[in-house]
């Protein structure tokens, strides 16, 4: 797809870890031009730069540097509006600019079960933006990302559920410090340590994919029906979520047939070649001590999924690894690909 000129965008929660994964993302994208950043009124009023403590490997983008930072309920001309506002603002924030027009691409929490909003992974549910027609924002709309670990452990397990059936999955996960912000987890709780809780992840893990799996029929999205058991923890790594998963499948598959679904998956994204999809979502490695977080989280620009370990169980069907990378794939770059996919599928006019 080629754009005779970008599509403006702003950021909501641009000082926030979220927002500068997104700004950093946004830099020379070829569809959108960020013109607009918004944050906390103690930020408003200020140039990016002072307002903003980086904590990025890369600068700030330049020109990003020297834009004034809006309060979250200014008046914005960017058609799109990504949001990676914290859950105590965002919902009703996020409603208010979707009325005055805004579409809404959030990687916050507060609208992913309202039942006209897609939870939207465009490899996995592309169809479910056929929801936005039944929401009552005007011009504008919501869409939003699931939670960062669900994204991962939906793209390993699509291919199953469309060649075999998903009956029955149990995921155990080891998540990175960079998926609770900054500053995070404080160094006295994590180092020499598993904290086995993260608040709100394992209702996360056993409902979202219920909503991405689940069809959608006239204006609903009736839910998926396979149980999912979840466990989670917060490990001493940087970023990339690791996840231990044990599927039962409705129909008997070899491992040889479930690999070469992982494989041979590909998706709308692939077939619009959107510039941030994944050329190849699933990446299966033979090597029995792959995946791992610091060799292959920034697979594929950081939007693949990882996965490893294909094994028979002697409880569920199967057992496998899954890696993905939290803040890319789980959070600001997934928002963006789902912003593609609106660009690419014509639902930005």
């Amino acid at each position: 797809m080629n754009l005779a000129n970008k599509i403006p965008v702003g950021v909501l929660g641009a000082t926030g870890s979220v927002g500068q994964k997104f700004i950093q993302l946004l830099e020379e994208h070829p569809y959108f031009e960020l013109i607009e950043i918004a944050a906390s009124d103690r930020s408003a009023g200020k140039q990016y730069k002072d307002a903003v403590n980086w904590i990025l490997s890369t600068p700030i983008p330049e020109k990003i540097a020297q834009l004034q930072v809006k309060q979250c309920d200014s008046a914005f001309s960017a058609r799109i509006l990504f949001s990676g506002l914290d859950a105590s603002v965002a919902g009703e924030i996020e409603s208010t600019l979707a009325g005055r027009g805004h579409i809404i691409v959030s990687n916050s929490k507060n609208h992913r079960w309202d039942a006209d909003v897609p939870l939207l992974i465009p490899e996995v549910n592309h169809g479910h933006l056929a929801l936005l027609k039944h929401q009552n924002y005007g011009k504008g709309a919501i869409i939003t990302n699931p939670n960062c670990s669900t994204i991962g452990l939906a793209v390993a397990l699509k291919p199953l559920h469309d060649a075999f059936g998903l009956e029955q999955v149990n995921v155990v996960t080891m998540q990175a410090l960079s998926g609770a912000g900054y500053p995070g987890v404080s160094s006295l709780d994590i180092i020499d340590n598993v904290v086995p809780f993260i608040g709100g992840e394992e209702e996360k893990l056993e409902t979202e994919p219920k909503k991405i799996f689940g069809k959608y029929a006239n204006g609903i999205i009736e839910l998926a029906d396979f149980k999912i058991s979840a466990q989670t923890n917060r490990v001493a790594v940087l970023d990339g979520h690791l996840e231990t998963v044990q599927v039962t499948l409705r129909e008997k598959a070899s491992p040889e047939a479930i690999i070469e679904a992982w494989k041979n998956f590909r998706s709308l994204p692939q077939e619009l070649d959107l510039p941030l999809a994944p050329l190849q979502p699933v990446h299966y490695f033979t090597e029995e001590r792959y995946p791992q977080p610091r060799l292959h989280r920034n697979l594929d620009k950081g939007m693949a999924t990882s996965v490893g370990r294909l094994r028979r169980c002697n409880l569920f069907d199967y057992k496998f690894v899954i890696l993905s990378h939290n803040t890319v794939r789980g959070a600001a770059g997934g928002s963006i690909l789902g912003a593609e996919l609106l660009a690419g599928t014509g639902n930005i006019m």
